[in-house]
């Protein structure tokens, strides 16, 4: 096990899904850590990003003097420091399989990520859609039941147990949420598994003591209601 000690960089938990996915897996998988939020759109923002990333985005991990500004790559910098924590399923298939669902939300998914924006505190049913939501919404249904039905004697997530590929979709666990969006039977059982995780309880409860209203993400509303 790791002795180096971590502090992890965050945007607001009510908008910041990047964030989201880097804190529930460290939280979920037992591997401690501080952590600094530093809030989005903000002067602060801009002026203490840069001391951690010159990308200029969160999450960021800091590692002793490494900094690790990718939500893949802090993965597997994870599952590298930490062996016996099962960032990635046991098997060679199912890591590679889970390795690639990651990807293809770190990179795809544009529709429904410019249309429903995480906003963990809101409830806004039938905003946001769109055909090519809907399609974004599909491939992930289709995702979902695939690997429940693969995976459904091991465990209530995507590989039965718990592993990296549930954090890099808990946001959009929590967009289905905030967006109404129905599904299916074996995926609404997996929306529910995943809110009612402890790291996501956690982060949610944050989430609603937060206080401030970023226009940014909030295409919807001028203010909180």
């Amino acid at each position: 096990m790791s002795e180096t000690r971590f502090t992890l960089v965050i945007g607001n938990r009510n908008y910041s899904s990047w964030s989201m996915r880097a804190w529930l897996l460290m939280r979920e998988l037992r591997i401690e850590f501080d952590e600094r939020v530093l809030p989005l759109f903000s002067e602060t923002f801009d002026r203490e990003i840069l001391r951690y990333s010159p990308a200029r985005r969160v999450p960021v991990l800091l590692a002793g003097d490494l900094a690790i500004w990718d939500t893949i790559a802090i993965a597997e910098y994870l599952a590298e420091a930490f062996p016996d924590r099962a960032v990635w399923p046991a098997r060679a298939d199912h890591r590679a399989r889970a390795r690639s669902v990651c990807a293809e939300m770190h990179a795809g998914f544009g529709a429904l990520r410019a249309n429903m924006p995480m906003n963990v505190e809101a409830r806004l049913a039938g905003r946001g859609w769109n055909l090519e939501v809907q399609a974004d919404i599909d491939r992930i249904v289709a995702m979902w039941s695939g690997l429940r039905a693969a995976h459904a004697g091991s465990g209530p997530f995507l590989f039965g147990a718990y592993s990296a590929a549930d954090a890099f979709y808990a946001p959009v666990v929590s967009r289905f949420e905030t967006y109404g969006v129905a599904l299916p039977p074996d995926c609404e059982a997996y929306r529910r598994a995943i809110l009612e995780t402890a790291s996501m309880r956690d982060w949610t409860t944050a989430a609603l003591e937060e206080k401030t209203f970023l226009a940014e993400d909030e295409p919807y509303r001028r203010a909180r209601d």
